[in-house]
């Protein structure tokens, strides 16, 4: 007969026991090494030191593009500095040449005037007077033209009051004299001309 004992299973065979229990217990499963967080992303640690390395790369190159398009622009402005010095310097070259052109033939008559020096004083004077007003021409031309005009009242932007006479019949503040011509006007003007003014009369006591 099979025997049972507090109520184990009958039929099944007991497992030996030894004395005194084994201190050590059943031999355990080593635990599992617990994975990093490179694995578990699902990729090896190598991966985000390429992916820095690349984006360091990109962006050492963006860097150098940039310092290559700043010299480029540095270059041409310098260029565009140089041509424009260049032609301002050639322009002014130009204007003198031009402005020197129209004094030759004042020149030339003078020079005529001198060789004719010893002829007749009159055909020398109405030489001299005809250089004279072709130099006012030119100089007219060139946009400067002659202020002399004399009963006009008196302007300081046009005048330049050298004297005053009292006793006249002109309006007191009037120009009744020109001691040297201005040239041009505004903000062409070369000079102002020099000019006497009328002054108001001073009556004395009644006597």
């Amino acid at each position: 007969m099979s025997e049972t004992a507090g109520g184990g299973e009958t039929g099944r065979p007991r497992e030996p026991r030894t004395w005194p229990p084994d201190p050590a217990g059943p031999p355990t499963q080593a635990p599992a090494e617990e994975a990093g967080p490179a694995d578990r992303a699902g990729r090896g640690p190598a991966e985000p030191v390429a992916a820095a390395d690349e984006a360091g790369e990109d962006i050492a190159a963006k860097v150098a593009e940039l310092e290559d398009r700043w010299r480029r622009a540095l270059a041409d402005l310098d260029n565009y500095r140089k041509r424009t010095v260049r032609a301002l310097d050639e322009e002014r070259d130009a204007e003198r040449a031009r402005t020197a052109a129209q004094w030759l033939p004042v020149l030339d008559n003078l020079e005529r005037a001198l060789e004719h020096a010893d002829a007749e004083p009159g055909a020398v004077i109405q030489g001299v007077r005809a250089v004279l007003d072709q130099a006012r021409d030119v100089i007219a031309r060139l946009g400067y033209p002659r202020q002399d005009d004399v009963g006009v009242p008196f302007d300081p932007f046009r005048h330049e009051a050298v004297s005053t006479l009292a006793g006249t019949d002109a309006p007191e503040g009037t120009v009744v004299g020109v001691a040297l011509p201005g040239y041009g006007e505004g903000p062409r003007q070369l000079r102002p001309a020099q000019v006497v003014v009328a002054k108001g009369r001073s009556d004395g006591p009644a006597s």
